[in-house]
């Protein structure tokens, strides 16, 4: 009888044989296999080593250990490279972002970009470290896409204000944007930084200290972001459901009723009286209705 740990090494081999572990598919980290298989965590260690020693799979930073390209033939058989290396970055970072916009962030995987490519999943990571490398070059190319003027208009308020609607038009374009990057981790983009750059010098010159001026731009940014995160929600709640926001709206009128006629909420309910059941949330109109306010209170600080 095999030892376990070479049992584990002929199943993973043989998963790989029949076409089930393709190059560039994480295979079962140390943890998984050693839950799965009732074995040891220095089993199944023992398996993965014996396996990246015989070149069957390779640890990826970032991404984990991954069944590696075989020597030799699968690659050629594939489209050639012929296009050097920063024209391939670019084909891959524009596919990586086509397959987002299409069917969200949390859809984009490595594989995928290749075999939209043509390519093998592992001749990618020539060109990018790893996924968080692509989201990053993705971030990047959507923000140049809406690039800020070369001439900055007078007056901090009107160049708030441009960055601010060039942010949305990022958003309105790649809505999966707005899940990217959060206030307490920003990502380390040079384009991103590029708005912070622009926002610091409109506010300079101003009475305001550098934590109320690094305020002033978070709050212009979080109010941009905070409206455009429901663009992509709503849109995966559509993909999940395969029910619009409308039809949805219309499921929840008769909940929606009993709540307006229970006389608990007398305020909401004269509201939604007043409306007659004409409203609807249109975000481009809600950004536009809560920029200019948001201007004028952060002009009583900074004026």
């Amino acid at each position: 009888m095999a030892a376990p740990y070479a049992e584990i090494v002929a199943d993973i081999k043989r998963r790989i044989a029949e076409g089930r572990l393709r190059p560039g598919d994480r295979v079962p980290s140390t943890r998984q296999i050693a839950r799965d298989r009732g074995v040891a965590l220095a089993t199944a260690a023992k398996a993965l080593a014996l396996l990246a020693q015989e070149g069957v799979v390779v640890a990826e930073p970032r991404v984990g250990t991954i069944v590696a390209e075989p020597r030799g033939g699968r690659q050629a058989a594939r489209r050639p490279d012929v296009s050097g290396n920063e024209e391939t970055r670019e084909r891959i970072v524009r596919a990586a972002i086509e397959i987002a916009d299409a069917e969200g962030l949390p859809e984009l995987t490595m594989r995928g970009v290749a075999d939209r490519l043509g390519m093998a999943t592992m001749s990618l990571y020539r060109h990018v470290g790893g996924k968080d490398d692509l989201i990053l070059l993705m971030v990047e190319a959507v923000i140049d896409e809406f690039p800020l003027p070369a001439q900055a208009s007078d007056g901090w308020r009107a160049r708030l204000e441009t960055s601010a609607r060039l942010q949305w038009a990022g958003y309105r374009a790649h809505p999966w944007m707005a899940g990217v990057t959060s206030l307490t981790r920003p990502l380390p983009s040079a384009s991103l930084l590029r708005h912070t750059e622009w926002a610091m010098a409109a506010l300079a010159g101003t009475r305001l200290d550098a934590t109320a001026k690094m305020h002033v731009h978070t709050l212009v940014y979080s109010y941009v972001q905070g409206i455009a995160a429901n663009i992509e929600l709503e849109r995966r709640a559509q993909a999940a459901t395969g029910v619009s926001a409308d039809e949805w709206m219309a499921d929840q009128e008769e909940h929606l009723l009993w709540i307006t006629e229970s006389n608990d909420y007398p305020a909401f309910a004269g509201v939604v009286a007043e409306l007659g059941g004409d409203f609807d949330l249109d975000l481009d109109r809600l950004f536009e209705f809560g920029l200019g306010p948001l201007l004028d209170g952060l002009a009583k600080v900074i004026d």
